[in-house]
């Protein structure tokens, strides 16, 4: 029988392996077609593929578990939960891989793309640029098709060039402009504060005017500091959470 086949991450030794692990297999599994296989490699395959223990992969696989994301039947082996909830409050805890993860497993609708001029309050982002790629999103409950969030996107012109709309709709920006695009992403800061529901909002939102929604922005950087690409993202406040991890140096 052929096994589902995830993406590869390349670790970072100051997190713990077991998280990066079970956040980048998170990623492959929202992220994967319907047509892919629902039976994930053994753990010991696995655990080659992302170059650690069995121990670990282990406790990366107990926590998609948990999740509900995956079921594992002694004899038979460890399968993706089709009909797995996929909504799961959003986590601010580290690595590139949570953020494409957080961003996956939503029916996702591409409102408009092209160019523009980056808005007042990201412009210091992009200090030389008049014009900047342009991206509007909606996302809603794949089982409801409630909305939960729409999000804004202002990406350099020449990484805009490469990126086909298309992707957008399957796919995270963050997962599409490191694993399609090829851009070279350092550091992603997010900032989240809480906001009310202008009329675009609540429309889009199904909310009320004015009622609290969660105001987020991620700024995407490169090895040398350079923005990629600026977020704004409109969340739900009666839909999400957010948790933060820090971890004792």
């Amino acid at each position: 029988m052929t096994s589902f086949a995830p993406d590869s991450i390349v670790l970072n030794r100051k997190l713990p392996l077991w998280y990066q692990v079970s956040q980048s297999l998170r990623a492959s599994i929202l992220g994967r077609s319907p047509q892919d296989p629902l039976r994930l490699p053994t753990e010991e395959q696995l655990a080659g593929h992302y170059g650690v223990s069995v121990l670990t992969m282990r406790q990366a696989l107990k926590e998609l578990e948990d999740e509900g994301l995956i079921t594992r039947h002694r004899r038979r082996g460890t399968f993706i939960e089709p009909k797995a909830l996929r909504t799961a409050p959003v986590r601010l805890l580290g690595s590139v891989d949570a953020i494409v993860a957080q961003q996956s497993g939503m029916t996702t609708q591409l409102l408009a793309h092209g160019r523009g001029p980056v808005p007042s309050e990201l412009a210091e982002h992009f200090p030389e640029l008049d014009e900047v790629g342009t991206y509007h999103r909606l996302r809603s409950d794949e089982k409801t098709g409630e909305p939960t969030n729409h999000a804004r996107n202002w990406v350099r012109p020449e990484l805009a060039a490469r990126i086909d709309p298309e992707d957008l709709v399957r796919w995270p920006m963050t997962k599409v402009l490191r694993d399609v695009v090829g851009a070279d992403i350092s550091r992603i800061t997010d900032t989240v504060e809480a906001r009310l529901a202008d009329p675009e909002t609540a429309q889009l939102l199904q909310v009320p005017l004015l009622s609290p929604i969660l105001h987020y922005t991620g700024v995407t950087y490169d090895p040398e500091g350079q923005v990629l690409d600026a977020a704004i993202i409109h969340y739900r406040g009666d839909r999400f959470s957010f948790t933060v991890t820090l971890e004792a140096t």
